[in-house]
């Protein structure tokens, strides 16, 4: 009875320290302790993402050179902000357009006419169509799912939707999840969306400009939400049956996930989000853990000065497998398992916005232990990578004229 007193005082010590209640971050620690909800079958327990995620810093790693030659092929330009992309078995290429459109780029160029259907959307600052991603079953049923900023009263707000893409365009259009508090604000959606090997979705949301709605479990910003491919919440989830938490929270404390995709050996689901100046950060995904926005961060106040308290790190949060300080600006995530670039095979490739390039990192088991960045400067911003079907690499250029791109080998 002593050691359990002891054990609650000073978890509610931190809290006090942190200036947040003290329940929030006991329940991460009681997580950690061994109490969490089930988790089913997924690959990484909480407390395996506490010990390894030690707060790398990119810029130190060592600098890695690839051997492998490589050029760039346009596919396609004239793409208003393109977002994201999918891969139809027949070959087309699916892209988002921010503005609120879906196009078609094939063998011949980019389809003229946009594709019919699509919802309406919040189309303000960073808002608009996002993400798209096909049912890890397409081929038998033919789902795509479209996230983006939806209006409503208040302003906008995280939504996901799927449709079947028929000849005149998109159909059986059903929503599957909806931010319930929209806001005037524009920025930071999250948005990203990836499929795990038991054909659950994560869906990617940010804090909206409000920081203090990632630490709120009954909040949907900030955080990582996992879903069936109906938009059902799964039982195991870590905050299914907690008083005062949404069901659909997978792990919370999240500013900005614009990176989002799936190891390809252990299934874990890795993110990337952005920092504020400074303080990018690469997550590895585990029920019901805290990742500390905005109670630690690797970054500053864009005038300077701290954020909240000024940690970088503090107990029951995750600290990040890696930041970059100062931002890159990531936005896109892959890892590359083709046979096309047998030197890039397991790597991870992040996207960078204002950092222009694409940043290969290379892994030993879970760990980042070296960085190369690749066409720095000479294709603008990139908004997404992904790996297609044909085992090569492609790149979306985010600019009002922006453009498909793709990585080839070269003699």
């Amino acid at each position: 009875m002593a050691s359990s007193n002891l054990k609650i005082h000073r978890e509610n010590e931190v809290a006090m320290a942190l200036r947040i209640p003290a329940i929030k971050l006991l329940s991460s620690l009681l997580l950690l302790g061994g109490l969490s909800a089930p988790v089913g079958a997924y690959p990484v327990r909480p407390e395996t993402v506490m010990s390894l995620q030690q707060g790398d810093h990119a810029q130190a790693l060592p600098r890695a050179r690839t051997e492998q030659r490589f050029q760039v092929v346009t596919l396609a330009t004239g793409l208003e902000h393109p977002w994201g992309m999918a891969f139809l078995p027949d070959g087309t290429i699916l892209v988002t357009e921010r503005p609120g459109r879906l196009r078609r780029v094939t063998e011949q160029g980019l389809d003229p006419q946009p594709i019919a259907g699509v919802p309406e959307v919040f189309a303000r600052g960073q808002g608009g169509l996002l993400d798209i991603a096909l049912h890890p079953n397409y081929a038998e049923n033919g789902w795509i799912y479209l996230s983006y900023a939806a209006p409503g009263p208040g302003g906008g707000g995280t939504r996901v939707a799927r449709a079947r893409l028929r000849e005149r365009g998109l159909q059986d259009l059903e929503v599957i999840f909806d931010m319930e508090r929209k806001t005037p604000a524009q920025q930071h959606f999250g948005s990203r969306l990836a499929f795990d090997k038991e054909g659950f979705l994560y869906i990617s949301t940010g804090d909206r400009g409000e920081r203090d709605r990632a630490q709120d479990l009954g909040d949907a910003a900030g955080k990582v939400l996992r879903l069936t491919d109906t938009g059902g919440i799964p039982p195991d989830n870590p905050f299914v049956g907690k008083a005062g938490a949404l069901p659909e929270i997978f792990t919370y404390g999240h500013r900005n996930i614009q990176g989002m995709t799936r190891h390809p050996e252990t299934g874990a689901i890795w993110t990337h989000e952005h920092g504020p100046q400074g303080g990018d950060e690469i997550n590895i995904l585990a029920p019901g853990v805290n990742y500390g926005w905005p109670l630690i961060t690797h970054g500053r106040e864009y005038s300077g000065e701290p954020v909240g308290q000024g940690l970088a790190a503090a107990p029951g949060l995750a600290s990040p497998l890696l930041h970059w300080t100062p931002s890159i600006a990531p936005s896109g995530m892959a890892f590359y398992t083709g046979d096309v670039f047998p030197e890039w095979r397991g790597n991870l490739f992040v996207g960078a916005l204002a950092g222009q390039h694409l940043a290969r990192l290379v892994l030993q088991g879970d760990r980042v232990v070296a960085e190369e960045r690749l066409l720095e400067g000479a294709v603008g911003r990139i908004r997404d990578v992904r790996q297609g079907p044909d085992g090569l690499l492609y790149l979306l250029t985010d600019a009002p004229n922006g453009s498909l791109l793709r990585l080839e080998p070269s003699s």
